[in-house]
C-alpha cells in the first residue's frame, strides 16, 4: 500500500462508524470522479476479502471504487455482525462518497455474502442500481442450502426458528418496493456455493413486487466465472451502468 496504477491511485482509508474504525480499500482517478461503484465483498476474515485486483475489474478513467472491509475484519474495529451492525459500514460509507463527490452515479455490486449486504441497504441509499452477482439474495435460502455453513450462523445469527426475529430483520426482499433503484442480477448455473435458485428466487420476487430489475444467466459457470466468460460479465455489468445512467433500462426483461 499504496497501490499505483496508470490511472488510479489506491488508499487504505479508515472512517468512523457507530464509533468504531472501519477500514475499506480505495481506488481514486486521477480524472473527475463521475461515477462511484461499491464493491461489497463475499466471505468472512481472509475468505473473500477485498483486493485490487477486485476494484480494478471495474476501473473506467471517471471511475472510483472502494470495498468496505466491514467492522472486525482487516484491521477494521468492531465484531462483524453479519448482516447487522455491519450494515452501517456500507451505508455510512456511501453517504460519505455521496457528499464527496454528488454528481456521481453510484452502484452498487453485491458478490456472494455481499448480495444480501446490498439488497439490505440500497433501498435507502442515493444510488443508481443495485448489481447482485452470484449473491445471496435469501438468508432462510442460505441455512438450508449451506449445510456446512449452519454452525456458523447460529453462531453470529442464531436459529431460524428459535431467533426468528433477527432472521426477519435479514429478509431483505420483503424491504423492497416498485421504487427501489433497478437490480441486475448476475449469477452462473454451476454456481455451488450460492445456488442459482437464489437468483431464480429474488427475479420471481421482483416481478410480483413490479420492481425494475435485468438478469444476466451464465448457465455453464460457477460462483466465479472462468475468465473468458468473466470478461462478458464484466461487460454486462459495464452496460447495465451505462444504460442505468442513459436511463435505458425497461421493466423487468431477461437477458440470459
Amino acid at each position: 500500500m499504496p497501490v499505483e496504477a496508470p490511472a488510479h491511485y489506491f488508499d487504505e482509508v479508515t472512517y468512523i462508524v457507530d464509533e468504531l474504525k472501519v477500514r475499506g480499500l480505495l481506488m481514486t482517478p486521477n480524472a473527475a470522479v463521475k461515477r462511484i461503484v461499491i464493491y461489497l465483498r463475499g466471505g468472512k476474515g481472509q475468505v473473500g476479502m477485498v483486493r485490487t485486483g477486485r476494484l480494478m475489474q471495474f476501473a473506467e478513467d471517471n471511475t472510483l471504487v472502494f470495498g468496505p472491509y466491514y467492522r472486525g475484519n482487516n484491521g477494521s474495529e468492531g465484531k462483524d455482525a453479519f448482516y447487522g451492525a455491519d450494515l452501517n459500514d456500507v451505508t455510512i460509507a456511501i453517504k460519505i462518497l455521496n457528499q464527496m463527490y454528488p454528481k456521481a452515479h453510484i452502484h452498487m455490486i453485491g458478490f456472494s455474502r455481499g448480495g444480501l449486504q446490498g439488497l439490505l441497504t440500497f433501498q435507502d441509499l442515493p444510488i443508481s442500481s443495485y448489481i447482485i452477482w452470484g449473491g445471496v439474495s435469501d438468508i432462510y435460502l442460505m441455512y438450508e442450502e449451506r449445510v456446512d455453513l449452519r454452525g456458523m450462523l447460529k453462531r453470529m445469527i442464531g436459529h431460524p426458528k428459535k431467533q426468528a426475529e433477527a432472521y426477519k430483520q435479514r429478509d431483505a426482499i420483503s424491504q423492497i418496493t416498485e421504487q427501489s433503484p433497478p437490480i441486475l442480477i448476475v449469477h452462473g448455473g454451476k454456481d455451488h456455493q450460492v445456488g442459482i435458485h437464489q437468483a431464480y428466487y429474488l427475479a420471481e420476487q421482483l416481478d410480483q413486487i413490479g420492481a425494475t430489475y435485468r438478469t444476466f444467466y451464465q448457465m455453464s459457470e460457477g460462483h466465479i466465472p472462468r475468465p473468458f466468460a468473466l470478461k462478458v460479465t464484466l461487460s454486462t455489468i459495464h452496460q447495465w451502468m451505462i444504460d442505468v445512467e442513459n436511463q435505458n433500462i425497461k421493466q423487468s426483461y431477461d437477458n440470459n
